[in-house]
């Protein structure tokens, strides 16, 4: 599933423009360039470089993360798409735990991207239920703090999770919605969206 989120999202950016990959993502103070790159670039990282991102990154994931943002600026879109083709299956630090890390961290920002070009896609439902799955998991995601409380009901797929106040909705939405993309708050609908909207904008830099 990571490799096949991969390569969906390589065809999406070979059809950019130069304006597209400049588009500002739903990552705060990343453009599209900006996330496309961050998805490949732990592929060649050895572990020398990993531990010399997180020194630099504070011995924070955000912290590494934007390390490699900052160094991959000067990375021109045609260099970002090679890395694509060199690494058409995930690898290095993303790949570990089955490749999960690279599946869920691939599946995020690929709609990262798509939403803000506005340029939805369907995704298979197995992605879809295996993400709402394993994001509440990923600790650097806010899913289980967003999510605690809640009930979640899928309503194009067959997944639903938790008690409390409902919150119904496309199972893409409820995905980003829990890993704190307030944008997908308006595709969700019940009285759980309000106390998952306080807690999501609580959560966003000043």
């Amino acid at each position: 599933m990571a490799t096949a989120e991969r390569a969906e999202l390589s065809e999406l950016l070979s059809t950019l423009a130069p304006d597209g990959w400049e588009t500002g993502s739903l990552c705060r103070g990343w453009s599209v360039k900006d996330v496309a790159n961050h998805v490949v670039s732990y592929d060649d990282l050895t572990v020398a470089g990993v531990a010399s991102r997180m020194v630099r990154g504070r011995l924070g994931v955000h912290g590494a993360n934007a390390v490699g943002v900052a160094e991959g600026a000067s990375v021109t879109a045609e260099r970002v798409l090679e890395a694509y083709r060199r690494n058409p299956r995930p690898r290095g630090l993303t790949a570990v735990a089955g490749g999960r890390i690279a599946f869920l961290d691939g599946l995020i920002h690929h709609q990262d991207i798509r939403r803000a070009l506005g340029r939805p896609r369907p995704i298979p439902a197995e992605r879809l239920v295996q993400g709402l799955e394993d994001a509440p998991a990923a600790f650097v995601l806010p899913a289980r703090k967003l999510s605690a409380g809640l009930s979640f009901v899928a309503t194009d797929v067959d997944w639903s999770h938790g008690s409390g106040p409902e919150v119904r909705g496309p199972a893409e939405a409820i995905l980003m919605a829990i890993a704190g993309r307030v944008p997908a708050l308006r595709d969700l609908s019940g009285p759980g969206v309000t106390p998952l909207s306080e807690r999501a904008w609580s959560l966003q830099p000043a």
